[in-house]
């Protein structure tokens, strides 16, 4: 069947054959089709959609269609984490080291930032020399040395999903759950890791605007993982504001730190307790979320779990004298207040346009190659919730540009909304648990 075909058949709402995904795949890798054909293709699939078997092919010929990892001097499950993206998001700056002082290795592929929403890899870069291009070898021997590493992701690691990725984000077609779904859990198959915890997003700064949206996501995603054995979980996760407080590169590193000594946004760190947990209970390390939850504020207490960030840092190059000492790090040149107009509560943040403020200061990327600024950000200090007075101070923009500062505070100021009347805080992060028994799926909400 021709390419031409392949696409009139999703087109008219045909499900594929693994054979016609195959060679869909291998046509995308081998470039023997035209990128405005391969875009037909995916607009196809973001209208017509994918039936689980659809999906599940799809995904694990992307994760075939490169180079995968293995630690077979590792006894102990590997255990990874990933989250589909949100502002002020700097959790597996601090899961990572939390979950390998607890005794199991973390073998972590992390992306840079794009739009609105910040990169691992752009935060870690943000430490004077630390490293994100490692070699497969150099990974493993830090895995297997210090149960910790977080790499880039490799050109030769499902090379498909980079070419359809790229073709995405130009195309309209990121908000759809099979190509989200297989554009994560691709990567996940081909890692080396032996069970995947998922945060999922919802809410005004998340591709996912609703909870029945996310969990539907969720569920896409378990089963991918499951049906290729390896464990796997999901917490959906709250976006409807920051994370934390620090939104920008080196903010958010300092933010991490603080976190790893226990100190913070009482909201960053229950969603960094509730990932590691889960993560622990996926490896076998505990059997009950309280069990978990206990061995994760032991390490933070003990700084075993400062001791493991440090080691992936000095193993990766980066300067760790930044991390013993935040100071070190570059500050902005400016720092501009957002300021209340009038009192009441915080009703609602529309955390898309704190993350767009974020990216007009250079702390992200709006393509691929443009540069990023480590030091410029935002710190948001009112929350969904909290009362406010005319005057008192909302956030702070940090800029090296004062005209892009100013734009950025009247970006972030029209993303507050504040009532007269008083409105609910978000007590938790995790809104769900989602996990696969059998052919069922599982949710398990937060209390």
């Amino acid at each position: 069947m021709s390419f031409v075909d392949l696409i009139l058949k999703k087109r008219d709402g045909h499900p594929l054959t693994n054979g016609e995904i195959a060679d869909f795949v291998t046509a995308v890798k081998e470039k023997t089709v035209a990128d405005y054909q391969i875009s037909a293709m995916l607009m196809a699939i973001f209208f017509r959609g994918m039936n689980p078997e659809e999906i599940a092919t799809f995904t694990r010929e992307m994760a075939l269609s490169g180079e995968s990892l293995s630690f077979p001097s590792i006894k102990e499950p590997i255990v990874d984490k990933h989250s589909s993206g949100g502002v002020g998001d700097k959790t597996s700056l601090v899961i990572s080291p939390i979950v390998a002082a607890c005794g199991l290795a973390v073998a972590k592929l992390s992306g840079r930032g794009l739009g609105f929403t910040g990169g691992t890899i752009d935060k870690l870069e943000s430490i004077p020399g630390f490293r994100t291009e490692l070699s497969s070898e150099e990974f493993t021997r830090f895995v297997e040395k210090d149960g910790i590493a977080i790499m880039g992701q490799s050109a030769k690691i499902a090379p498909v999903d980079k070419i359809l990725y790229a073709l995405r984000d130009v195309t309209g077609t990121v908000d759809s759950i099979p190509l989200i779904a297989g554009s994560i859990m691709s990567k996940k198959l081909a890692d080396g890791s032996d069970a995947i915890v998922l945060d999922v997003k919802y809410g005004s700064g998340a591709f996912m605007k609703t909870t029945n949206r996310a969990v539907e996501l969720a569920k896409v995603m378990v089963g991918i993982g499951e049906d290729n054995g390896k464990s796997t979980l999901a917490l959906v996760t709250n976006m409807d504001q920051p994370l934390g407080c620090a939104v920008g590169n080196n903010l958010e590193v300092i933010e991490a730190v603080e976190a790893l000594h226990g100190r913070g946004p009482e909201d960053f760190l229950l969603e960094c307790r509730a990932i590691a947990s889960a993560m622990l209970e996926l490896g076998g390390k505990a059997a009950s979320p309280e069990e978990a939850g206990k061995k994760v504020q032991e390490v933070v207490k003990s700084g075993a779990a400062f001791d493991k960030f440090l080691a992936m840092v000095e193993n990766q190059g980066g300067n760790v004298e930044y991390i013993n000492n935040p100071s070190h790090f570059s500050q902005a040149d400016l720092i501009l207040d957002g300021q209340a107009d009038r009192e009441g509560f915080v009703a609602s943040i529309n955390t898309e346009e704190i993350g767009k403020s974020s990216l007009l200061l250079g702390a992200g990327r709006a393509r691929l190659d443009d540069p990023v600024d480590p030091a410029v950000g935002i710190k948001v200090f009112k929350k969904i919730g909290d009362e406010v007075r005319k005057g008192d101070l909302l956030f702070t923009v940090h800029a090296n540009d004062r005209m892009k500062g100013e734009e950025a505070v009247k970006k972030a100021l029209s993303a507050y909304n504040i009532s007269e009347n008083p409105v609910d805080r978000v007590n938790h992060p995790v809104f769900c648990r989602v996990k696969r028994e059998g052919r069922d799926y599982v949710e398990e909400r937060m209390s």
